[in-house]
């Protein structure tokens, strides 16, 4: 009996051996780097595992930094992996983590999941009878692997569980594992992935995401790469706002012009539409002691009536699904056999719960979507304003008459006045009539009074309809105008004009000509005269007269005898 007990203490001790030595999530993704500490409730996300579970070990092996099984881990070259995310996220939306597998030179994914050499690729080693890296739909087709995966092959997450059956499963052929916060996820995918995470029940700051990507191999899993990327939690609304101005010569460096209105468009960074159904609210200050202005709208419009620098400051406000706060503590015992309870839910309407409800039960029925919690952004800007031109006019425009001598270009006079700060520069681009296809673009200095009044020449070399675009710049501002232009002919008596109308008589006449004399010898030849016989001059004198008369004076030929062609008609 003692000899018994002594085995079984050995077994008792013996027991936690294998599970103390074998791998766990944790050990394996973390590299050899410190290890989160221990889940808390408020960081379990839904669907993810614990990392502290069993890593299978003999069915995807792990390899230490520096393992010189690192090397040949993949044909012809490194695969390198790519993390990215849509961070920073507003605590209880959504957060989405996309990995994307960079191969080696010359070799890309086809629509099989195969990894095979791309032919358009310069100095491809592969033969031309050998055109993949890894056909895995030859793997598949020699093992009969099924419609779906079964805990008997090999088709399984290092964590034990079966890989999903869905539509296409044989062609994702990497295997991702996704780790952040003491939790594991294990996913299928082709050269990429994505995984959507909800922050309801995250911790605000900055957190780590690891994801170790292994590939498809003859018996085992094979490991290929691993990435990692920081990404934010916050309670705190992302926002950005595009300044812009009408006569603003470059939007970028937050000069805009006095007395002209400078458009604010908010956007926020949202891109699990996270607020699409809440309230917003805009709070803007300009600095220019025009007061609090507030908006429900995204785009705002502002004119500063002064010169100098101004804060901007903007506040928004969204009421966005959130935790209910925790209820006050229990009610003295109510003598009716129901009471009230008011809780926090966007309606007014009260709640009742039966006596026997004990407020634990109360606070796990509640649903947290129907409380609203109030979350703020808030941007600001240092804006100078200054002075600017702030509109130009055509008020003439004059066609110059030119004398015989000179160029045959029409030319117009534009005069153009301005209001605003005095223009440095003016541009002309001249187009077609739709003022989108540019066809000549002239810019020069300028010198101008204080009173904007500036005459602007320009030349057309051809007739036709014209868009003239008239640009005017200083160093902060930029303005415009634009008019639509009709350049007629040149006048008749010109001497280009002389030139080619006799050019186009000579023209004429020599192809009249060539036509009249062909016309005369067809006529010649199909109606040539019968020869007289000897000693009939008469008839001979005869019938060339008739002939003359017959091609200058044609008649009605209609009872000639040579018209007759059908037999028995004379």
């Amino acid at each position: 009996m003692a000899g018994l007990c002594s085995l079984l203490g050995l077994l008792v001790l013996a027991g936690p051996i294998p599970l103390n030595a074998a791998k766990r999530f944790r050990d394996v993704v973390s590299h050899g780097r410190a290890v989160a500490p221990a889940i808390r409730h408020q960081d379990r996300l839904h669907g993810w595992s614990p990392d502290q579970n069993i890593w299978n070990e003999k069915l995807y092996p792990v390899w230490k930094e520096g393992d010189s099984r690192w090397k040949s881990c993949w044909k012809g070259g490194k695969v390198r992996a790519i993390l990215t995310s849509d961070s920073p996220a507003l605590v209880g939306s959504n957060i989405t983590f996309v990995v994307s597998l960079v191969f080696p030179r010359c070799q890309k994914e086809d629509e099989s999941g195969n990894i095979v050499y791309d032919r358009s690729c310069e100095n491809v080693t592969a033969s031309s009878s050998d055109s993949y890296v890894y056909n895995w739909t030859g793997w598949t087709e020699e093992r009969d692997w099924g419609k779906c995966p079964n805990r008997s092959t090999h088709h399984v997450f290092p964590d034990g569980k079966p890989f999903p059956c869905h539509p296409g499963w044989k062609r994702k052929n990497f295997i991702y594992i996704f780790h952040t916060l003491g939790q594991y996820f294990p996913k299928l995918g082709r050269s990429s992935a994505a995984v959507s995470i909800n922050t309801a029940n995250m911790t605000l700051g900055p957190q780590l995401m690891e994801v170790t990507v292994y590939r498809r191999g003859h018996r085992t899993y094979v490991p290929v790469t691993s990435t990692r990327d920081i990404y934010m939690v916050t309670d705190e609304i992302l926002v950005f706002v595009n300044m812009s101005q009408k006569n603003d010569r470059n939007s970028s460096d937050d000069i805009f012009i006095k007395d002209l209105p400078v458009v604010f468009d908010v956007h926020l960074h949202d891109p699990s539409h996270f607020l699409n159904t809440s309230t917003i609210h805009y709070k803007w200050e300009f600095g220019d002691n025009s007061g609090l202005f507030i908006s429900s709208g995204p785009v705002f419009n502002h004119t500063y009536t002064l010169n100098g620098t101004f804060s901007l400051n903007l506040t928004v406000q969204a009421s966005a699904p959130g935790p209910c706060p925790r209820p006050s503590p229990s009610p003295p015992t109510p003598t009716s056999p129901y009471f009230i309870v008011s809780t926090v839910n966007a309606s007014d309407a009260p709640t009742p719960l039966p006596t026997d409800a004990s407020l634990q039960d109360w606070r796990r029925e509640t649903p947290d979507e129907s409380c609203q919690v109030i979350r703020y952004g808030h941007f600001v800007a240092s804006l100078t304003i200054v002075e600017g031109i702030l509109e130009v006019n055509i008020i003439q425009m004059t066609n110059i008459q030119k004398s015989v001598s000179q160029a045959e270009d029409s030319t117009i006079d534009f005069v153009v006045t301005c209001q605003g700060n005095t223009p440095t520069d003016v541009c002309t681009v001249i187009s077609d009539p739709t003022c989108l296809w540019p066809q000549n673009t002239i810019c020069d200095p300028v010198e101008i009074d204080d009173q904007c009044l500036l005459t602007i020449r320009r030349a057309f070399s051809e007739a036709g309809m014209y868009c003239v675009n008239l640009t005017l710049g200083n160093e902060a501002s930029l303005a415009l105008t634009s008019t639509l232009v009709s350049i007629s002919g040149r006048a008749p008596g010109s001497p280009a004009r002389v030139g080619a109308g006799i050019l186009v008589s000579i023209s004429a006449l020599t192809v009249f000509t060539v036509l009249l004399t062909f016309f005369v010898y067809k006529r010649f030849k199909e109606y040539k005269p019968i020869e007289s016989c000897p000693g009939t001059n008469n008839n001979g004198l005869d019938v060339s007269f008739h002939k003359k008369k017959a091609m200058f004076f044609p008649g009605n030929n209609e009872k000639d005898p040579l018209l007759k062609k059908e037999a028995g008609i004379v």
